[in-house]
């Protein structure tokens, strides 16, 4: 039956932060309603079959990755997993470039075979030095220069961002590795895997396990407010809502998804195994870095998930501007942006009965390894603190 009194956690979002947060309570025996705006559990890892018979990420495409045992050990309580090297490709001056930069990148550039010396010696007298790099163009420019910096990265982070690279802080292109090998890996983490039945399916087993757990989709953040009692609140959606914009709206990155299908037909793309022609592209996630191109990247995820449909689905991904009521997908990492959410995480650090965890409550651009750690660690905080339920 439902909780019809107080409850002692109450979670805002149903995303990694707060599923991962309540199970962890909840299978300690506390009362703990996880609340969610949306009409879906798992937040923007949400995934789904569409139409066409396809399982696709709703929301852009969710590539997981950890370097973390312990984080890995707990997500296999609830999902087995498909193994995967993810690998993108980049499409500009009208033709598919391996990426991230690698020595196939160099060699396709040069137009004959090459070797690692040489790709580093090259990029040697192409590197620009910036011994302390202060923003994502420094970063690249430093370890590539100009050249593949103007190719792969200047008009896809301007693009993404609205930003250009010098005014976004190092992480941001940072995060993309640069390889002088043959490795064409697009992360560097050493497990690389996705949910066996879907991110949706391992939220479900989540829930499924935590019979103290209550979810509650259609519900806002007031709502919930009101309905609950509780005696301790975990927040994960955005910081500046939760505070009613007191200091003003943090900038947010949105965006337009626009999904389209093909049947067997339509498909040129040939399975690597099977020899069938079972894709549209010629890897799950192609970058548009070309300013004239009004998407950023074409995702087909059936290439990483390992799904056997003859169907095929590609999404179109569009940057958008944020305004109030659009979903906030990226905060921005750059120095004003930090300098805003600074005043609210003055606020946060005051309070003795709220938890913010996620990237939206912390304003960081964190990847779900992380999130799903901040909540473990959160929630045992949380154990520690109150102890056992009487």
């Amino acid at each position: 039956m439902p909780f019809s009194d107080s409850i002692d956690f109450l979670i805002i979002g149903a995303g990694f932060a707060g599923l991962v947060a309540g199970q962890r309570l909840a299978s300690a025996g506390w009362k703990c309603v996880v609340a969610d705006r949306r009409s879906h559990f798992g937040g923007n890892a949400h995934d789904a079959i569409d139409a066409a018979g396809v399982l696709v990420h709703r929301y852009g495409p969710h590539y997981f990755r950890s370097n973390s045992q312990r984080i890995v050990d707990h997500l296999s309580t609830f999902t087995d997993w498909h193994s995967v090297e993810y690998r993108i490709k980049s499409f500009t001056e009208g033709r598919y470039w391996s990426f991230p930069v690698n020595l196939a990148t160099f060699e396709e550039l040069i137009g004959r075979p090459s070797t690692t010396p040489e790709f580093e010696n090259w990029l040697a007298t192409k590197r620009i030095s910036f011994p302390e790099p202060k923003n994502s163009e420094e970063v690249i420019l430093s370890q590539v220069g100009r050249e593949l910096y103007e190719k792969f990265f200047e008009g896809y982070t301007v693009k993404q961002w609205k930003r250009h690279p010098r005014d976004l802080d190092p992480s941001v292109c940072g995060r993309i590795p640069i390889r002088t090998q043959r490795d064409d890996r697009y992360l560097r983490e050493e497990f690389q895997a996705l949910p066996k039945d879907g991110y949706s399916r391992m939220f479900e087993r989540m829930i499924d396990a935590s019979p103290r757990l209550e979810l509650h989709l259609g519900t806002d953040f007031k709502e919930a407010l009101h309905r609950w009692p509780h005696k301790h609140l975990i927040y994960t959606g955005a910081i500046d809502e939760y505070y009613d914009y007191r200091f003003g709206e943090l900038p947010y990155r949105s965006l337009r998804f626009e999904p389209e299908s093909f049947g067997a037909e339509a498909l040129v793309v040939r399975e690597p195994i099977s020899g069938k022609a079972g894709f549209w592209q010629p890897a799950m996630q192609v970058n548009y870095p070309d300013a004239a191109v009004p998407f950023t990247r074409i995702v087909e995820i059936k290439h990483a998930t390992g799904q056997h449909v003859a169907a095929t689905t590609i999404v179109r991904e569009y940057p958008a501007d944020w305004k109030r009521g659009d979903e906030p997908y990226y905060p921005i990492p750059a120095p004003d942006a930090a300098a805003a959410y600074a005043k609210y995480a003055t606020l946060a650090a005051k309070e003795d009965r709220v938890s913010f965890i996620g990237r939206l409550a912390t304003y960081r651009y964190y990847n779900m390894d992380q999130v799903t750690g901040m909540a473990l660690t959160e929630a045992d905080k949380l154990l520690r603190r109150y102890g056992k339920p009487s």
